[in-house]
């Protein structure tokens, strides 16, 4: 009867490490990538939802453009000039130039 030698492999310290960090590194990996999808999910969603905001805003300040354009309009001044009582004089009205 032969009796089988096992032999052990020693490995250096500076192996043990390496080979323990590549093996952290592939399990890390793949917790890493979902993590950063999810991350990118979650700031398009804020992305998307400022960009809503944005378009409100915008047809907000548009609406209100448009209000004072109708109240600045001389017959809207002329209207409510009336309705306080007053006149309107042509001859009253002198236009200012700038001479350099």
């Amino acid at each position: 009867m032969k009796k089988t030698v096992k032999k052990h492999l020693k490995m250096s310290k500076g192996e043990r490490i390496l080979y323990t960090l590549a093996i952290f590194l592939l399990l890390l990996s793949p917790i890493s990538i979902v993590f950063s999808k999810a991350t990118l999910a979650k700031v398009n969603f804020e992305v998307e939802k400022q960009k809503k905001a944005i378009e409100i805003q915008e047809k907000t300040n548009e609406s209100i453009s448009m209000t004072i354009d109708e109240l600045a309009s001389l017959t809207k001044i002329q209207e409510v000039a009336l309705e306080q009582g007053l006149s309107y004089n042509d001859n009253n009205i002198r236009i200012i130039t700038e001479d350099n």
